[in-house]
């Protein structure tokens, strides 16, 4: 079977790296790739959201399953055009990827169908004054969302009433975001921990992957700016069975079946971003896609062939029992430019890389890299993702390796987190000390 991943990242390059690990892989290509991907599938040229150049290449090299990463493509249309043309592709249609498009659609959906969310209203452009006395109605910290896609920067959380309206001001009149703040949806702040949940779905069937945690926050202890995420564990022990039974029941379901009877049939991954309260398990945003940095730890952990998982999507007949998990623990440490989320420097070379021993249940995922000559560069703000599989659920086995990895990789302004994967050995203890 030939296949094409679309995208560049460290999310795209753990796609690959599992699907190469399949019999049934032929020809595996990447649009456009990076450096680690070049080493396991052949790059293409062309930008993620060029559907038509995307559909030719397609139809002449003869691939018959693509797989999209990032969620732009998705919410253009991609898949509607590629079914159109008889093409089998994984990922939801158009109005589908709405539930990451628009957050306001989102939150309009989760009300109707009765899933657990944040209190909340949205407020379009004209509004600012309606919207910032919205906010003085709300308890403190209040949540500040642009309604489109932001490239994950698009939440702001305000600790005072005025940095409420600073943020508003910033998306609505100064368009800080772009058309993305249009629109803008204010929500109450929930306290809990946060969790990430994948559902993998034809429509009809459903499978849930390995429960992770993401560190969005710049800083250790998750203190900083919010960023695309600067490393995630899996599984993650805030998400008991308990609480992935409710996660199913009250969240996954519900969805699965509001989408079906609205007419946008959902089918792909279906990304929650969740935070587990002391009342339970609540949205705090959808995505349409696998979640980058967890899909680095969550896809080593399946226990099957990827490319056959993926193409009983594409094909409406997924049989849950085939996606199993390895008994196993991953973490990812993700290594940044500094000055990242902000302005930051690329073209740094990057030493060690041949040092890092794949055999060991090790893995370096390349997040932003590009080759010149025997080099490898950077060439975005995430640069590597060093991911480290501890077997038995050694988590703090899994930790250790990751970092010492980290340890013996270098560039230019390398930055990383010194605690992921804390949260949930913290946790583990916990649980440990009250069982006995």
């Amino acid at each position: 079977m030939n296949i094409l991943v679309i995208g560049s990242g460290g999310r795209e390059h753990a796609i690959v790296w599992k699907l190469r690990q399949s019999p049934r892989v032929k020809a595996l290509y990447c649009a456009p790739g990076n450096a680690g991907i070049a080493q396991q599938a052949q790059l293409v040229s062309l930008k993620p959201t060029d559907i038509q150049g995307l559909l030719r290449f397609v139809k002449e090299n003869g691939v018959e399953l693509t797989v999209v990463g990032p969620e732009q493509p998705l919410v253009d249309g991609i898949v509607d055009e590629f079914e159109r043309n008889g093409l089998r592709i994984f990922g939801p249609s158009k109005s589908a990827a709405m539930l990451e498009g628009s957050k306001a659609f989102a939150k309009k959906f989760m009300a109707n169908h009765g899933i657990p969310t944040a209190r909340f209203r949205s407020f379009s452009s004209g509004g600012f004054s309606q919207a910032e006395a919205y906010t003085r109605e709300l308890p403190l910290p209040i949540v500040v969302k642009a309604d489109g896609l932001a490239a994950g920067k698009g939440v702001l959380i305000c600790e005072t009433h005025d940095a409420a309206a600073v943020a508003l001001r910033e998306m609505m009149s100064n368009k800080a975001f772009g058309t993305a703040g249009e629109t803008v949806v204010i929500e109450e702040y929930l306290e809990g921990e946060e969790a990430s949940v994948f559902a993998l779905t034809d429509g009809d069937r459903f499978a849930v992957l390995a429960t992770a945690q993401d560190h969005k926050r710049i800083l250790d202890g998750d203190q900083g700016k919010n960023t695309g995420g600067m490393g995630a564990y899996a599984t993650a022990p805030i998400v008991t069975k308990e609480v992935l039974k409710q996660i199913e029941e009250e969240i996954i379901v519900p969805t699965l079946e509001g989408m079906k009877s609205d007419g946008m049939p959902y089918r792909g991954c279906l990304y929650c971003g969740l935070m587990i309260t002391p009342t339970g398990p609540k949205v705090i945003e959808f995505n349409c896609r696998f979640g980058d940095p967890e899909t680095q730890v969550v896809v080593p952990l399946i226990d099957g062939d990827l490319a056959e998982i993926l193409l009983s999507i594409s094909e409406r007949r997924l049989d849950p029992s085939a996606v199993k998990q390895h008994a196993a623990s991953a973490v990812c440490v993700v290594m940044a430019s500094r000055g990242y989320p902000d302005d930051y420097q690329t073209g740094k070379v990057i030493h060690g890389l041949e040092k890092v021993r794949h055999e060991d249940g090790l893995v370096v995922f390349h997040a932003a890299t590009r080759s010149d000559g025997e080099q490898v560069i950077s060439s975005g703000g995430r640069v590597l993702g060093v991911t480290a599989i501890g077997y038995d659920h050694d988590l703090k086995g899994a930790i250790d390796a990751a970092y010492r990895a980290v340890g013996s990789l270098t560039f230019d302004g390398a930055y990383y987190r010194s605690d992921i994967g804390q949260k949930g050995l913290r946790r583990q203890s916990h649980s440990s000390t009250r069982e006995h």
